[in-house]
């Protein structure tokens, strides 16, 4: 009777290594994100069901092309004759780039300087009060931060000290600063002209502040302004030279 029973017990041995073997296959061939996504306790069942409403499994790239969704590009027309592109990223913060939209089709950005502009920080403009205590007559903005870094070129808007008090200012940024990662709304960056951004005037707030003439969504297809005209000089005449000195 020995020989059948470990006849047995080996058959049984190789079943086992043979569906470990299988499973172990079939986990090779499974995605990596798919085996962090695997909730293991009830708190994270309920966990990853409320994760998509709070975080989008993905954001949109950036595209680069001038020429296509120019709803969603914003051009700068600043005081230096230099002109700056924005893609904006409804994806990432839909309300703040619906913000941007309806203020820069109100006229609101036009003639505003850049109030604050830190060397190798970031330009701040936004504020038609010059001082950066001020803001638009709509309401403030809930946050939508996200996780897109903060790298040279990004457009985030500033805000108070309150999560929820962002409403018409925003900067970019010269150069990466992780730091504000999900801290601040990040809805854009820069796809045109970034060496304008570069030779925005420093200062808090500058001397002789660079300022957005114009402020426009591509699709509307706003030429650039044409600059102001120099101030002719009054010829000075002979007679006035020889004329007395008023008291």
């Amino acid at each position: 009777m020995g020989p059948p029973t470990l006849f047995k017990h080996c058959g049984t041995f190789m079943i086992k290594r043979f569906l470990a073997a299988t499973a172990i296959a079939a986990l090779a061939t499974t995605p990596l994100g798919a085996q962090d996504a695997m909730p293991t306790t009830e708190a994270a069942v309920e966990s990853e069901a409320e994760a998509p409403a709070r975080l989008p499994l993905s954001y949109a790239k950036i595209n680069y092309n001038l020429n296509e969704e120019r709803e969603n590009i914003l051009l700068l027309d600043l005081s230096t004759g230099e002109r700056v592109a924005i893609r904006l990223m409804p994806d990432w913060a839909p309300n703040h780039v619906e913000r941007i939209k309806t203020l820069t089709r109100q006229g609101f950005y036009d003639g505003i300087i850049f109030h604050r502009v830190i060397e190798g920080f970031m330009a701040q403009t936004g504020d038609p009060t010059g001082t950066g205590q001020g803001g638009s007559s709509l309401p403030d903005l809930e946050e939508e931060f996200n996780p897109m870094p903060h790298v040279r070129g990004t457009v985030s808007m500033a805000r108070a000290q309150s999560e929820d008090s962002a409403n018409s200012q925003f900067f970019i940024v010269f150069y990466p600063r992780f730091a504000l990662d999900k801290r601040y709304t990040n809805f854009g960056r820069v796809i045109g002209n970034m060496a304008a951004v570069d030779a925005i005037a420093r200062g808090e707030p500058p001397a002789n502040p660079s300022r957005i003439v114009q402020a426009s969504i591509a699709s509307d297809n706003k030429p650039v302004p044409r600059p102001a005209p120099a101030p002719v000089e009054q010829e000075v005449t002979a007679d006035e030279l020889n004329a007395p000195i008023g008291q």
